[in-house]
């Protein structure tokens, strides 16, 4: 496929690129800075200027699509990533406006130019524990697409409006649009590095309630959405299957969860965080794991 991948150089980006391309997909990386990995095309510009979005998306990826003198191929995939990536970064009104107005822009140029397949980052903050004023506890668990999302700040509010700008789209154009809530991103040196201070406090990851997705996995997950089509609006939880704690579930629920309501079984090695749409509608089956 021929792909427009917004955000690709920031951490959760990249991995999803290396493993669009070692598929065999053509990317081409939208992005305030480039990304330097090969096989892959970059172009500067900046999300919140609509025209700069559509130039992009109406544009060649790279010297060599001039040879064939056929015109402009279109893309056959827009993957939206790029974003103020959290709170306490910004302003709080500017990481609205520039992820709202963003994506926005992305997803209506995506539709106007035809492109059926839009897959776009929306987060596990969106249920709003992750950057609550103090202790937010889940409204059940597991945690799934069907919790209620009501956050407390910009970074998560932005989130679900984009939920609802692209489900809107959606509607409009029939096209397949799917938004990622994607979990805490551990890239593969971290676990080394920040793991041992979670196995020794767990409380370290109360906020994201106590999941992670490993970046390789990540790549995996957009690739399987852009394999599956006719699924419409969809959002995904984006989560491996074990905690990120050495903790059982039944202990890590009797520890931090002890007043939630169970509303499924919890198997004692996966994630209260549940993955299960995922793997059930676009057959996800993480691989990478920070247990030995």
């Amino acid at each position: 496929m021929r792909i427009l991948f917004t955000g690709g150089s920031g951490k959760a980006g990249k991995h999803a690129i290396a493993h669009l391309v070692a598929q065999g997909h053509r990317v081409l990386n939208l992005d305030l800075v480039p990304l330097d990995a090969e096989g892959v095309d970059n172009r500067i510009a900046d999300i919140t200027d609509a025209g700069q979005v559509y130039d992009v998306m109406s544009s060649y990826a790279g010297f060599d699509e001039l040879d064939t003198g056929a015109g402009v191929p279109k893309f056959d995939a827009v993957v939206h990533f790029a974003a103020v990536p959290r709170i306490l970064l910004t302003s709080d009104n500017e990481c609205f406006r520039v992820n709202t107005l963003g994506t926005y822009n992305v997803i209506d140029a995506a539709v106007k130019f035809g492109v059926r397949k839009i897959v776009f980052a929306s987060s596990e903050t969106t249920y709003g524990i992750c950057f609550a004023h103090g202790e937010r506890k889940p409204d059940y668990l597991p945690v799934d697409e069907d919790h209620p999302t009501v956050p407390e700040d910009s970074y998560a509010m932005s989130k679900v409006a984009n939920e609802v700008t692209a489900r809107s789209f959606q509607r409009r154009s029939g096209f397949d649009i799917y938004g990622l809530r994607i979990n805490n991103v551990i890239e593969p040196h971290e676990y080394a590095e920040n793991f041992p201070a979670y196995i020794e406090d767990p409380s370290l990851r109360r906020r994201n309630v106590f999941a992670y997705i490993d970046a390789r996995d990540l790549g995996q997950m957009v690739d399987r959405c852009l394999a599956v089509d006719g699924l419409g609006y969809q959002v995904f939880n984006v989560a491996n299957n074990t905690h990120s704690v050495a903790l059982t579930t039944s202990e890590l629920v009797d520890r931090f969860f002890a007043d939630v309501p169970i509303r499924s079984e919890l198997a004692e090695d996966r994630s209260v965080y549940s993955n299960a749409k995922a793997k059930a509608l676009l057959g996800f089956a993480p691989r990478h794991d920070w247990l030995p």
